[in-house]
């Protein structure tokens, strides 16, 4: 865990192993999202960036949702 200081603008700067790590660059958008007491900041990532992320051993991922029996 790292911690960072919120500077005077309500700027903080990301610490470079965690930037590294995710491969983040100036300019890229984040999502920052309020969790009670906390904040998380979230990379947004262009949906063509996750492309083929739900392939497992060579076939695409079943994505078949069993709907209940009540349901239309």
């Amino acid at each position: 865990m790292e911690v960072v200081t919120l500077s005077p603008k309500f700027q903080v700067v990301i610490p470079q192993p965690i930037r590294s790590a995710l491969r983040l660059s100036p300019g890229d958008k984040m999502h920052v999202i309020g969790y009670g007491n906390r904040v998380e900041i979230i990379p947004a990532r262009a949906m063509k960036s996750m492309r083929g992320i739900l392939r497992e051993s060579g076939r695409p991922a079943d994505t078949q949702v069993d709907r209940d029996d009540d349901r239309l």
